[in-house]
């Protein structure tokens, strides 16, 4: 049976520094504070906590002072820098450019007035970031029925997580551009990273000329459910493991040819590692 890896899959330019940073330090010291997990991948975590890399909480930082801490790609709220300050807590920033972009953007709407709308998902790493930007007050819609309830009788700047559906952005954009109130304003900036929405087609085509699919991702990621999703739309046969014990060779009876592709936040090794696991059952 052919097994191929999709190129395309594997972790993006942010994730792909944040990491290199983690383990330039690493070199250097026994141990580096990350805040929250550096990516959303258990086996790839406990891969760097091994070299030392330990993963704290927000709630850490009131208790931790004259140290290092990395902040992942994901990006922080301003108060996670001042409370930084505060303890003496040297930063190391690995937050994405394109999201630290965002954050000034959005930081710039907010201070221009009305309301700022993130079409994101709540409780999201990132989205955290951003809303700080708007000293919380920021409308977070995560799908249709949240955009109903938005105020279409004030000013409305729409913005996006940078890992979002860009057809489900541009179907939001669509119904509030028919529900605004024709005296209020209404501005939208497509920030969804061409890194990733990119990644859409390319893993249809790829997940269409294979039998059988292994997504790889880890639980807590969210790009990896969109693009898992968009793998299921064109190959039934797609299954989603966050690890190679976890691949059933059931799922490939009658298969001449499997395809293993992941998100974002999916390291290139596992997904070797998951084709190792098939050939060496198969063999």
């Amino acid at each position: 049976m052919l097994i191929e890896i999709d190129e395309g899959s594997g972790f993006c330019f942010g994730v792909t520094t944040a990491i290199k940073k983690a383990e330039e330090e690493l070199a250097e010291s026994e141990s580096l504070c990350c805040l929250g997990d550096i990516v959303h991948n258990g086996r790839e975590v406990e891969r760097l906590k091994k070299l030392g890399l330990v993963t704290v909480g927000h709630e850490d930082l009131n208790h931790m002072h004259d140290t290092k801490m990395l902040l992942r790609a994901h990006g922080e709220p301003p108060q996670t820098y001042a409370i930084a300050q505060q303890q003496n807590i040297s930063i190391i920033d690995a937050t994405c450019p394109v999201v630290l972009n965002l954050q000034k953007r959005i930081r710039k709407a907010y201070e221009e007035g009305g309301q700022i709308v993130i079409y994101g998902k709540n409780g999201h790493a990132e989205v955290i970031g951003l809303v700080g930007q708007t000293d919380g007050n920021a409308i977070v819609i995560e799908d249709m029925e949240d955009a109903k309830k938005l105020d279409f009788d004030h000013d409305i700047q729409l913005f996006s997580q940078t890992t979002k559906s860009l057809e489900g952005f541009r179907e939001i954009v669509r119904y509030i551009e028919a529900n605004m109130n024709p005296n209020a304003h209404f501005s939208f900036f497509d920030t969804i990273c061409r890194q990733v929405a990119n990644r859409i087609p390319n893993i249809k085509h790829f997940a269409a000329k294979h039998d059988v699919i292994i997504f790889v991702c880890g639980k807590k990621s969210s790009n990896g459910k969109v693009l898992y999703n968009q793998c299921l739309s064109v190959n039934p046969r797609t299954y989603m493991v966050d690890d190679p014990s976890e691949i059933n060779l059931q799922w490939f009876e009658g298969a001449t040819s499997a395809g293993i592709c992941g998100a974002t936040s999916t390291p290139k090794w596992l997904m070797e590692d998951c084709k190792k696991r098939i050939e060496d059952e198969k063999a």
